[in-house]
């Protein structure tokens, strides 16, 4: 008998010939015990060692009847009943059979290669690795080693055996490898080729506002600029070069002097005519203004000056400050001072005859409407800014005008509504520079929308695969309350403590708003499924008062409501 494991890149078992079928481990418990044997050494472990992994706050008798029910359900997957061997309470699998599983086959390979530093053997190795460990499991905390050694151990022999492409493909954002390929095309005298590795570098780190190349990759962008000389440069890749130093300074808290290179950048944007640029220009110089305290001010004057002056780029320079406008949206100061400033902007742009000044107006009204608990008037001020950010075509305005617009129909309940209102909203953030921001928040509205646990199963899933190492970190925090709080009112527990501390790791970096709020009433959703009613009372407590103090009612009401429905 042969029995093979595959843990990279997904899950799946194979005895012999013939393959587990994936509905025989729709017991978790099941898979969970194979998983677990097969990382360990010898693929053995002592029962009390995998009680205390799967159930440590269980009593050790209803862990232990929970063991045996996992052993019983593994068998029978497995199909039979001497690969999971139980022998002086050491559990073991498949000992007396050939055992494969690509983890081991991956690890000896690659000791090899790194011992001999063979190419050949390099990229042997490499192709051996199939893909995260367990990439459906993510949430699953005894996982987290295994599967940081293993990428660990991937990254490692990539970079030693200078599979650059490969270390691209883990890694987007990786500047060595990046740089590498740059350098190589450089010495081959591929001047477009080293542009080609730049752009998809400033592309992926661009996942996240206001990070941006280091100095060095910019050095380089500029030697393969000037391959063919100065003339031949077009205005595209000179206005790249501005960008990428604008952010080195705003990185090195040069805030006056990224400010400076940001209105330098626009300038020759808007004279390219290129409203992408326009836009990242615009967000550059917001951040900068941000950090200065002073972005209020700024986009209360950019807006006045853009809506009556140049019309034609108007929207793509709001799509530079919307993160920045729904940060302050959600700040400690609430919504009221963003109501009273849109207030005023509208008055401006209606004179000017602006669509895309009175869409983003409405957007901002409509927001601090939803966020006063005023639906009515927040659906129609929210349904007039997607109306006129259409006619602009100003996408990311209406996608976050649609986001809102399903957070009400939400609101009342209204699940099937909801539902329709993300679809387009997913489909119109493709066409947006800002769509990694925009499909996050969507996702987290997909998941409260969901109507039966396996949708809300494959909601969460699509979720978790968003939350990559360069996502925006504030637009994951409604993804990753969601998802806790779903999983916790469906019992899978065991994910929750990990998703929760993740997101108050994050809150904690971005001080004020609703992100304590919302961890206050995951966590009363967790400690209400725990069977700790005293606990969760105080959590919902915590939250509805923050609540109150935002000014957010409806939110303050819900979790007043989840106090009054213990027992």
């Amino acid at each position: 008998m042969r029995v093979s494991i595959h843990l990279l890149g997904g899950f799946a078992v194979s005895v012999d010939d013939r393959v587990v079928p994936a509905a025989e481990w729709r017991r978790d418990c099941a898979a969970a015990l194979v998983k677990l044997l097969a990382l360990r050494p010898g693929h053995r472990a002592h029962r009390e060692q995998i009680m205390e992994t799967f159930w440590p706050d269980t009593d050790p008798d209803a862990a232990g009847a929970s063991l045996r029910k996992a052993v019983h359900f593994a068998r029978r997957a497995l199909g039979s009943h001497d690969l999971i061997d139980v022998s002086n309470d050491i559990v073991a699998l498949a000992a007396d059979v050939e055992l494969a599983i690509d983890t081991e086959s991956f690890e000896i390979a690659t000791k090899a290669a790194l011992r001999g530093g063979d190419s050949k053997a390099f990229a042997h190795a490499a192709d051996l690795y199939g893909g995260r460990l367990l990439p459906d499991d993510l949430f699953i905390e005894w996982l987290d080693a295994p599967r940081a050694q293993l990428q660990q151990r991937y990254s490692d022999l990539l970079r030693a055996g200078g599979l650059w492409q490969r270390l691209i493909a883990l890694d987007p954002a990786d500047e060595q490898a990046q740089c590498a390929l740059m350098q190589a095309a450089l010495d081959a005298g591929n001047r477009v080729e080293a542009i080609r590795q730049f752009n998809q570098l400033r592309d992926n780190l661009h996942a996240e506002l206001g990070v941006g190349p280091s100095a060095a990759t910019i050095a380089l962008y500029e030697k393969a600029l000037a391959l063919s000389g100065p003339e031949t440069v077009n205005p595209s890749e000179r206005i790249r070069t501005s960008l990428a130093w604008g952010l080195v300074h705003l990185q090195s808290g040069e805030f006056d002097k990224a400010s400076e290179i940001a209105r330098q950048t626009r300038d020759l944007a808007l004279g390219a005519d290129l409203p992408r640029e326009v836009g990242e220009a615009s967000a550059l110089l917001g951040i900068a203004s941000m950090m200065q305290a002073q972005w209020p001010q700024l986009f209360r004057s950019e807006f006045i000056e853009w809506v009556r002056a140049k019309p034609a780029f108007v929207q793509h320079v709001f799509d530079g400050h919307l993160c920045l406008s729904e940060f302050c949206l959600c700040s400690a100061k609430g919504h009221a001072e963003v109501a009273g400033l849109a207030q005023e902007l509208l008055a401006v742009a209606e004179e000017a005859e602006s669509n895309a000044g009175r869409g983003l107006a409405c957007l901002l009204l409509g927001e601090a409407s939803l966020f006063s608990g005023e639906l009515d008037r927040a659906e129609q001020f929210l349904t007039e800014a997607e109306r006129l950010l259409l006619a602009a075509d100003a996408v990311a305005g209406r996608v976050l005008a649609i986001e809102r617009l399903a957070e009400i129909a939400l609101e009342r309940g209204q699940k099937w509504r909801a539902s329709r209102l993300i679809q387009r909203g997913l489909a119109d953030a493709e066409r947006s520079w800002l769509s990694p921001h925009l499909i996050m928040r969507m996702q987290a509205l997909a998941v409260r929308a969901a109507s039966t646990p396996k949708m809300v199963a494959e909601e969460i899933l699509a979720g978790d695969r968003l939350l990559t190492p360069g996502a925006c970190q504030p637009c994951s925090m409604a993804l990753r309350t969601a998802s806790a709080i779903a999983l916790a009112e469906a019992g899978e527990l065991e994910q929750v403590d990990r998703r929760l501390n993740d997101a108050e790791r994050i809150a904690g970096m971005w001080q004020g708003g609703p992100w304590a709020a919302a961890l206050w009433e995951a966590r009363g959703v967790q400690r209400r499924a725990q069977d700790k009613e005293v606990r969760a009372l105080a959590a919902f407590e915590e939250a509805a008062s923050r609540y109150e103090e935002l000014g957010r009612p409806r939110d303050q009401a819900r979790c007043l409501a989840r106090m009054g429905n213990h027992g």
